[in-house]
């Protein structure tokens, strides 16, 4: 018996005997507590359980937070505060939290995992018992467990980032189930629902031809992202596969291909497997729980044992290849309510999460600089989407497709008039008030130099948009959205004053005052920074996306990836080229790309701390907000690209003929 196995036995003991004994004030709570973990435990305990087991264990472990069930669940900070006074409320909810972070370990057999978490909560057990001062002695238990465990925490995730043995659970589901029973969905431990049942069941319904024909527009965007990089990927060994529950027979061909490739695939529950959440309001009252502990001796050790485990594995970081991500779009959409009993940070923690994303982003490049993988993303709507769901996957996948030869002349005839330029003004109609001008770099020579990427589907699958870093100083005027979905965030009116290429002022209207709506965008858009400069302006081409948002009603549902080719948009963050702009990129025609940095970007020579910030949101306009987007030259001459939200430039009209359709 190993040393984890004992401890195993002695906690789950300890935690059968506490059943029998709950009394008191937090009684009903740590019932709630205790029978989470002996349905842990059992899961621990049982071999070969049965697709019905898993999905009786899968409803009673998630039942207390799903759908209206959260509005009396302790993990609901709202709720807990009615039930506890003062602080108590707060660190019970963060618990609670804690505690169904093991519910995945559980079903691994991950004792590493689990143990310490089954030991925290006798800890927990015994102050609301014993302790007089409660809230003290729940913090302080809070804080040394999060600084305690971060050496494991982190070799835990280096290796599931890095290591192909670590994801043998989730490849054997993947290669081993059949999935003509999707009973074999429970055996992630994962909440499942409809969405991931219908999925299964109509990817499997499909010929295997063409699932393999979808997962080769997947994995060969993936090759040719290495190619257009110039990246030799016969050095690299491993690609991380990002999917949502439900795509395993897409994905069974996608390991397929990439093993064809020489590259082995790794899994990773922390960013790489998703599934529909059991509350979405629950993940927005949690994101900022580190609020409760927060200082700068748990950033210095979480980024010293970071390192540490990158040192240890280096070798296999630089044989990681990158994510190949099959992004989902369709749910139901969500306008998060801001509590007030939920954590939230100071200004000093404001900052150090700040330091902390960037100063984690630069040293993850150092051992796997990304001049030195590529990535590829891909996505399909799940059955949520509504009852075209099957009519809107296909339509998708058309989408996905579309021929790259035509796309790649009409982006051109765009990109020879954007080269003429020595700024681009863009602006709204109707309700949209965007006027915008940007800036463009200088082309010493026209003959051999170009602004604008001519971008068809290889790492950013579907094909659609030409796009260019530009050059702050001169970036100026208003950006203006009357609805846009951002990380899947609803902003109405979003608006975003840029002076020089940095935000110098935003609101919205989702919240009654302005101050709420100001806090909304910095903690979500800003990622709590008091400015951001414009990491991106692009030209989306792919009328045949918006169409099918607009044909099907789905256009705040489309995810990022399909929605910035629907218009012009603009990125706030880091440029496309984020600490890879060293790399000498060519368009089809040759042309060297040049306007890969900013005057932000380019300080990576001389202050690397404040050339990055570790975030890019694309805003898009669409067709119907669009106004014109005309080139100005240096001449005094004009171009106009689009007109009243159509393509007028010589050589792109056919983009409008779709549109007609509407």
């Amino acid at each position: 018996m190993t040393i984890w196995e004992e401890r195993f036995e002695l906690v789950a003991e300890r935690i059968r005997q506490r059943m029998s004994e709950i009394d008191g004030k937090y009684a009903d709570y740590e019932r709630v507590i205790c029978v989470l973990f002996e349905n842990l435990i059992e899961i621990v305990q049982t071999d070969n359980p049965s697709y019905i087991q898993l999905q009786e264990w899968n409803e009673t472990l998630y039942k207390n937070m799903a759908g209206a069930a959260y509005e009396t669940c302790y993990g609901n900070p709202r709720y807990i505060a009615e039930q506890y006074e003062g602080k108590m409320g707060q660190y019970l909810c963060w618990y609670f939290a804690m505690f169904h972070n093991g519910i995945t370990a559980a079903y691994e057999k991950d004792l590493e995992t689990l143990v310490p978490l089954m030991e925290l909560y006798s800890q927990l057990s015994f102050i609301l018992q014993e302790e007089e001062d409660k809230e003290r002695s729940l913090k302080e238990t809070m804080y040394y467990f999060v600084h305690d465990y971060e050496e494991e925490r982190a070799e835990k995730n280096v290796r599931r980032m890095l290591l192909p043995e670590e994801s043998q659970f989730i490849l054997s589901i993947i290669m081993d189930s059949d999935f003509s029973d999707t009973g074999f969905l429970y055996r992630y431990g994962e909440y499942i629902t409809e969405n991931e049942i219908k999925m299964a069941q109509f990817l499997n319904s499909l010929p295997e031809e063409i699932l393999s024909e979808m997962a080769r527009t997947y994995t060969e965007g993936y090759r040719k992202g290495f190619e257009a990089a110039g990246i030799d990927l016969t050095k690299k060994r491993t690609v991380q596969i990002r999917y949502h529950i439900g795509f395993e027979p897409m994905v069974r061909q996608a390991v397929i291909q990439f093993r064809k490739m020489g590259l082995e695939p790794l899994f990773s529950r922390r960013n790489g497997i998703s599934t529909t959440a059991p509350n979405r309001q629950y993940g927005y009252d949690h994101r900022f729980d580190d609020a409760l502990y927060l200082n700068r001796a748990i950033v210095s050790n979480r980024l010293q044992q970071a390192e540490s485990q990158f040192e240890i594995y280096k070798k296999q970081a630089l044989e990681y290849a990158g994510p190949a991500v099959i992004e989902v779009f369709g749910e139901k959409l969500f306008s998060p309510e801001t509590k007030k009993e939920s954590p939230s940070y100071t200004k000093e923690q404001e900052k150090l999460s700040v330091e902390y994303a960037r100063d984690y982003s630069l040293m993850v490049n150092r051992f796997i600089p990304q001049d030195n993988y590529s990535f590829t993303i891909i996505a399909y709507p799940i059955p949520e989407i509504g009852e075209q769901f099957e009519e809107i996957f296909r339509e998708t996948v058309k989408v996905n497709t579309l021929d790259m030869g035509r796309y790649e002349k009409i982006h051109q005839r765009l990109i020879d008039a954007l080269d003429e330029g020595d700024y681009v003004k863009v602006t709204g109609r109707g309700e949209n008030h965007t006027d915008i001008q940007v800036q463009l770099h200088k082309l010493k020579d026209k003959t051999k130099e170009t602004n604008f990427e001519n971008c068809l589907a290889d790492v950013n699958i579907p094909v659609g948009e030409v796009f260019t870093s530009p050059v702050l100083t001169g970036t100026n005027g208003v950006l203006h959205v009357t609805q846009v979905y951002l990380n899947e965030l609803c902003y109405k009116n979003l608006e975003l004053t840029f002076q020089d290429g940095m935000i110098t002022s935003y609101t919205c209207s989702n919240y009654a005052t302005e101050e709420e709506n100001k806090k909304y965008i910095k903690e979500n858009v800003l990622h709590n920074r008091e400015t951001l400069p414009m990491g991106e302006f692009a030209i989306g081409t792919n009328t045949t996306a918006f169409v099918m948002g607009r044909k099907y009603g789905i256009e705040a549902k489309l995810p990022i990836l399909i929605a910035e080719k629907t218009g012009p948009h603009f990125a706030v963050g880091d440029t496309c080229y984020s600490m890879s702009e060293d790399v000498i990129l060519h368009n089809p025609d040759g042309k060297e790309i040049i306007a890969k940095e900013n005057e932000c970007s380019a300080l990576r020579k001389t202050d690397r701390e404040k050339a990055y910030f570790n975030c890019h949101t694309d805003i898009t306009i669409p067709y119907d907000e669009l106004g014109d987007i005309v080139v100005f030259t240096n001449e005094g001459k004009s171009i106009t690209l689009i007109q009243e939200g159509r393509f007028v430039l010589p050589g792109t009209e056919e983009l409008n003929t779709v549109l007609e359709e509407l």
